[in-house]
């Protein structure tokens, strides 16, 4: 079997297919190093939440090492994660022309293999969650149950989108956890505007494959949507930029705060403005360029972090 025929369809000419080993290639695309989008989308919430909950604390001497730490477990959480949802989709995946190339379905690799590189994923995590309190292990290790039953859901239910904000929003509690050692009304004010943002951006990928999953029965919100998507994305990423700013003003954020929550709300309008769900191509543009939109609000959070720190 060549390299060539490797490629997964819609990852392709990255650095996986150029430089990485070809042993290593199937499992790299298993995990979607190939392509990290989702891994910097599930990082968002993490670092929000870290920058936020320090900036409360006016105290972030112990931020540089928690957000590395959250990159670390991000990039191999979403992993496991991506080798979860191909394992239980393998069926599925070999039904629709955008991942049918992928290692499972194309047979590149076994169940057997993605499970073995799944769980080395998941210790990796495992090893990044000892790190903190034991609170914030115990909140991490939680995550597994809506990570677990998440790929089902688009069997049962018009919204798994739902679900998973649940799990990639997960990290909103995280900063939280890890830096007071609970959870409260402004981690849960801000998960939930969280779980928002994810519904809406989603919805937008979910649009490149709305043909295929009519065909095979799965469900989505881009399905569900349908011509009404852009009504629908006003509402979801209106309301989470109102319960992220709920959640501003219950931690007593300053203004580089809400000039980061500014700017992630103007790149939220102009995806809205630029779609086009009958353009697969754009609505990946759009979808990947929601990294912006999460790292323009860090900055703004961090920024009101240091600025805290440095007044107290």
């Amino acid at each position: 079997m060549s390299d060539a025929s490797a490629r997964v369809a819609d990852s392709t000419g990255n650095w996986v297919d150029t430089r990485a080993p070809q042993w290593a290639r199937p499992y790299l695309r298993l995990s979607r190093f190939d392509r990290p989008i989702g891994s910097w989308l599930l990082l968002m919430p993490c670092w929000w939440s870290a920058a936020l909950a320090s900036g409360m604390a006016h105290d972030v001497r112990g931020l540089p090492l928690t957000i590395v730490l959250f990159f670390i477990g991000a990039f191999a959480m979403r992993g496991a994660g991506c080798a979860w949802n191909d394992i239980t989709d393998r069926d599925l995946d070999d039904k629709v022309e955008r991942t049918r190339s992928r290692p499972l379905p194309a047979g590149h690799i076994t169940v057997k293999q993605a499970l073995a590189f799944l769980v080395a994923l998941a210790l990796v995590g495992f090893v990044v969650l000892l790190q903190f309190n034991r609170f914030a292990v115990m909140t991490g290790i939680a995550s597994l149950l809506v990570v677990a039953i998440y790929p089902f859901m688009k069997r049962v239910t018009w919204w798994p989108q739902v679900f998973l904000g649940l799990a990639f929003s997960w990290g909103a509690l995280m900063g939280f956890a890890v830096t007071f050692g609970r959870i409260d009304v402004t981690a849960l004010v801000l998960y939930a505007g969280s779980i928002a943002w994810v519904i809406g951006y989603d919805t937008i990928y979910a649009h490149q494959d709305a043909e295929d999953d009519a065909l095979i029965g799965v469900k989505s919100t881009a399905r569900l949507f349908g011509a009404h998507t852009h009504q629908a994305l006003i509402l979801f990423y209106g309301v989470a930029v109102m319960l992220i700013g709920v959640a501003l003003a219950s931690g007593d954020a300053r203004w580089p705060a809400w000039l980061g929550l500014a700017a992630f709300a103007a790149h939220l309008a102009w995806q809205i403005m630029r779609l086009r769900i009958d353009d697969p191509e754009l609505c990946l543009r759009l979808f990947k360029s929601n990294k912006y939109a999460g790292l323009l609000l860090f900055a703004g959070l961090l920024a009101d972090a240091a600025m805290r720190a440095q007044l107290s």
